[in-house]
Order: C-alpha cells, then sequence, then structure tokens
C-alpha cells in the first residue's frame, strides 16, 4: 500500500487516463489517501504555532471587554474594567494576600485531584477487568454520578466538621466519579480481538492488562482527566465557601462583602486562567501519550 496525496488530478478514472499522463497521475486502487499529509500540504509556510491559537478566543473576549469599558458601556459600579482589575491584581500581589489565597487553593486542589484519580482509576481498572467486582464497584459509582456532589456539603460538614477534610473530600468526589466513568468504559471498549490474542500468545491476566488493556484504554482515560480537572476547579468553589479563612474562594466573599468588583472578577479571571491551563496540561499528554493514534484531524 502507498501513500498519496490528494489532488484535483486523481479525480479522473485511470481507465481515462491520456497516454503520457501516467507518470502524473497517481492510482487510487490499493492506496490510502492520507487526509492529515494533505491538510499539511495546503498549509502555507508560515503560520501561528497551535498552542498560541488557543488564546485566540480569550484575547478576543479580553478586546471585547476593554473596548465596551472604554467607550462606557460598563460603569465601575457595574463591571469594572481590565486596567481596575490589574491594579487590583498588582495592589493583592504586593501585599501577599493573592499568593497566599491562591496557594491554599492550589494545596486543595492537588491533593483532592491525586487522591480523586488514583480511587478513580483503581476502581475502573479492578471493576473493568474483573468481572466478579463490576457488580458492586460500577453500580455504587453509577449512584455517586446520579447525585450531585454538592448536596454533600451539609452532610461531609456534619460528619467532619469545617476544616480542610470537607473541602478536600468534595473534590474527591468530584474527580473519582468522571475518571471512573469514563476509564471504564473505555477498558470495556478494548478490542477484544487483541485480548484473545495475547492470551494465545501466552499472556497472563496482569501481563495482558499491563500490555493490552491499560494502553488502550488511555484516550478515555485522557478524556476522562478533562472532565476530572474541570469538575476539580467547580468543586473548590464550593469546598471554600464552608468555613475557609483562606483560599480564592474565601477572597471572592472577604470582597463581596465590601463590594470590591474588581476583586471579585480578578478571582474570576485567575479561576478562567488556571482551567485553560489544565485544559493545556492534558492537551499536552494527548500529544505525548497518542502519538501512535492516528485520529481525523481536521481539514
Amino acid at each position: 500500500m502507498s501513500v498519496v496525496t490528494f489532488d484535483r488530478r486523481v479525480e479522473r478514472s485511470t481507465d481515462t487516463v491520456a497516454p503520457g499522463d501516467h507518470q502524473q497521475t497517481p492510482r487510487l486502487h490499493g492506496a490510502v489517501v492520507d487526509l492529515g499529509a494533505t491538510a499539511k500540504a495546503q498549509k502555507p509556510k508560515f503560520e501561528v504555532p497551535r498552542e498560541l491559537r488557543h488564546f485566540y478566543g480569550p484575547g478576543s473576549l479580553l478586546l471585547v471587554w476593554t473596548a465596551l469599558s472604554a467607550i462606557g458601556v460598563f460603569g465601575p459600579r457595574v463591571f469594572p474594567a481590565p486596567w481596575a482589575v490589574v491594579a487590583a491584581g498588582i495592589d493583592l500581589t504586593r501585599s501577599g494576600v493573592l499568593q497566599e489565597h491562591l496557594w491554599a487553593s492550589l494545596q486543595r486542589v492537588f491533593l483532592g485531584f491525586a487522591v480523586g484519580l488514583v480511587i478513580g482509576l483503581t476502581l475502573a481498572v479492578i471493576a473493568g477487568t474483573m468481572r466478579r467486582f463490576e457488580d458492586t464497584i460500577d453500580s455504587s459509582m453509577q449512584i455517586m454520578k446520579a447525585i450531585p456532589n454538592f448536596t454533600l456539603v451539609p452532610l461531609l460538614v456534619i460528619w467532619m466538621g469545617i476544616n480542610e477534610a470537607p473541602k478536600v473530600t468534595l473534590i474527591v468526589l468530584s474527580v473519582s466519579v468522571p475518571v471512573y466513568i469514563n476509564t471504564y468504559g473505555a477498558i470495556r471498549n478494548v478490542d477484544s480481538r487483541l485480548v484473545e490474542s495475547a492470551v494465545t500468545l501466552g499472556l497472563n491476566r496482569w501481563q495482558r492488562v499491563w500490555h493490552i488493556i491499560l494502553p488502550g484504554a488511555v484516550p478515555g482515560f485522557l478524556i476522562s482527566l478533562r472532565f476530572a480537572l474541570t469538575s476539580a476547579w467547580l468543586a473548590l468553589v464550593f469546598a471554600e465557601t464552608i468555613n475557609a479563612q483562606r483560599g480564592l474562594g474565601a477572597l471572592m466573599n472577604d470582597a463581596r462583602s465590601w463590594w470590591q468588583l474588581d476583586v471579585m472578577v480578578l478571582v474570576i479571571a485567575i479561576y478562567a486562567l488556571l482551567g485553560l491551563i489544565s485544559y493545556s496540561f492534558v492537551r499536552f499528554l494527548e500529544r505525548r501519550l497518542l502519538v501512535w493514534r492516528r485520529g481525523y484531524k481536521g481539514e
């Protein structure tokens, strides 16, 4: 099989090719049209790196926000201008308040995300590879998926108090469920013929899991990371309303009490930036771990 680049000239049937054109017209029979190579061939010589193109959307929103604030559509008592938000951020940074709250939030997210990732991934592997555990684990996780985690906040406060435990637990629950659901589904979508071939070659259960099932489930696992990171930041917002003295949520609550709109918008912008960084991190993992997959990338 040969790989050829699509060209208008190949639209003509090889049966009607004029004498002398065989050298210029590639045959279609038995060939694979590589759309990725076609798109690459059609790209201009210079283009902005894709990592920078991800900022086109947020940058456009920032320009619109700046323009509307400059012409007076947004008043300072309704929606502060970008330069007012930047000034508030500089003041909080110089006083050290912003770093303190940001570090407290990052610690909660990292701890809750790590624990939730381990729990969700472990349960998915057990339920996906051991049929005798599947019914018990999968039904329980499906129930957890149906319950909004934020409704558990009052119970978590009663059981654990108002310290860090209920805050981290809420993030753990928000992360473990999407990791389990997507990874379990990816494990069950692994081609059974590959597993049968591994059995024929003499691989034991753990070797089949390590060499066949887990690599095949990587795409689904990476999708679960996208949902898990988003859920972690959303859970953080609710978690830091539980009598938190430090954290971005606590900073926003204080700003709301003092009607500091610039600080409130600053916190929202930080949440958005952290979400964009998380998304970029998952895309980086996809490029590194899924180099073997030739999926459709658009034209």
